[in-house]
């Protein structure tokens, strides 16, 4: 099993520092070896800064990535956004000697270098791929007998080319690690819809977003589900915020928890709401709270 190194991003300890810490515990159980990454900074986020500088996107994500090759650790993504930002700026220093001699004349000036000797990995494929649904499913200790709306987001999927392995249109990675939990994964109409606030959408045009959020639940609630999961914190983020911020519009009133696949896991490990910070999301629904006590 690689050795990894955590990158956090801006969300997770800004919003939602409850993933940080399931995060920690499940990869601790799971016996995975991970550090923290130090001195890391923003992955940058992609859809705003690559389009504006190619250049500085990566010698930023490039500084990154160098951090954890200096620590001979594959650097380890719990959110799409980063993992796409970072995955698509290895691929490219990877894959272009020129590109690399590029962000190594700026690294150079901070007294870094990087190789191209190292992956960047996303939760989902690295649990998937590394440790396997069968092995999660032997060291659960309390079965969930949950349906779950899967939630892939748009990143970590695409674009396909340096990517995790797995088909773009009809994946199912994601839903065998839930289901290794002991839930039920369930199929809804328009599964692999972005949840909205991709791309800066949620930040420039809100009103729009949160239509692409409220149909995207409306799609949820049709089938029935217990929770909504997600391995991105700014998914995560709209499906949990917008869900507040929709609630009283025109009579809407959602109610649906939301939970990073950590998260999730983390509950079938025996680790309460508490200790994996499912209470700190702004939906609090207390029904699922008692499910776990």
């Amino acid at each position: 099993m690689a050795n990894v190194s955590l990158f956090l991003g801006c969300v997770i300890p800004n919003r939602y520092p409850g993933i940080e810490k399931s995060t920690k515990l499940c990869l601790d159980k799971l016996e995975v070896d991970c550090i923290d990454l130090e001195g890391a900074s923003c992955c940058p986020a992609p859809g705003v800064l690559r389009s504006f500088d190619k250049a500085t996107w990566l010698a930023l994500a490039g500084r990154n990535i160098a951090l954890s090759e200096e620590l001979d650790r594959d650097l380890l993504t719990i959110c799409n956004g980063c993992y796409g930002s970072l995955a698509d700026a290895n691929y490219e220093i990877k894959a272009d000697e020129q590109v690399k001699k590029e962000v190594n004349s700026h690294l150079g000036l901070i007294g870094r270098n990087i190789k191209g000797s190292h992956d960047v990995r996303h939760i989902t494929e690295f649990l998937h791929k590394e440790v396997g649904p069968g092995k999660i499913r032997d060291v659960i200790t309390r079965p969930l007998e949950l349906r779950v709306a899967v939630h892939y987001g748009c990143h970590l999927l695409k674009p396909s080319k340096g990517r995790v392995g797995s088909s773009v249109e009809r994946p199912s990675f994601f839903d065998e690690l839930v289901e290794a939990t002991g839930a039920e994964s369930v199929e809804y109409p328009d599964k692999m819809e972005c949840c909205g606030a991709g791309g800066g959408v949620r930040s420039a045009l809100p009103d729009e977003a949160l239509a692409l959020t409220g149909h995207k639940l409306s799609m949820i609630e049709s089938v029935g589900v217990d929770c909504i999961v997600n391995a991105c914190p700014f998914c995560h983020m709209q499906l949990d915020a917008g869900q507040v911020d929709l609630n009283g519009r025109d009579g809407t009133s959602h109610n649906i928890p939301v939970l990073h696949y950590t998260q999730l896991l983390g509950l079938a490990l025996g680790f309460s709401v508490e200790e994996l910070g499912i209470d700190l999301n702004e939906m609090k629904n207390l029904e699922f709270f008692k499910k776990f006590v």
